[in-house]
């Protein structure tokens, strides 16, 4: 079934129902869609997992870290045209978060596949204590 019928076939409100099926459906009043994210610890790194499907992330994603924020921002253009009809979705997509103090930012990493941004910020190393005695004089 074409979109065209489905619409037809949905009454006075087709419109409705194309935006409650539209992937970019859930936005932020003043601050754009929502971005899916979930961040753990694993094997020593702070792991940011951020679902942003459709996303070039050559062109579309910026991640930068200042004053111990680490900040990730993706832009989302998508134009669809079918017959004599045609969509735009558009949306911005801007995420947080603050660091340990001591995070070596030179080694953080980040990866995308299959709609997942990955951003792996390994966790400072704890200081060695070092046992030093103190005499105690008379």
């Amino acid at each position: 079934m074409s979109a065209l019928e489905r619409r037809e076939t949905r009454g006075i409100f087709p419109e409705l129902f194309d935006w409650i099926e539209s992937p970019f459906t859930v936005f932020r009043t003043g601050t754009g869609q929502a971005m899916r994210v979930e961040n753990y610890i694993d094997e020593g790194d702070h792991v940011i997992r951020a679902e942003l499907p459709g996303i070039d992330p050559d062109k579309d994603v910026e991640i930068t870290v200042t004053g111990g924020v680490l900040r990730i921002h993706a832009e989302r253009h998508e134009e669809k045209k079918e017959g004599h009809r045609s969509e735009f979705h558009y949306g911005s997509f801007i995420r947080s978060f603050t660091l340990p103090a001591a995070t070596e930012i030179d080694a953080i990493k980040a990866s995308y596949d299959k709609g997942i941004l990955t951003v792996r910020v390994p966790m400072p190393k704890a200081a060695k204590a070092e046992a030093k005695r103190i005499t105690v004089e008379k």
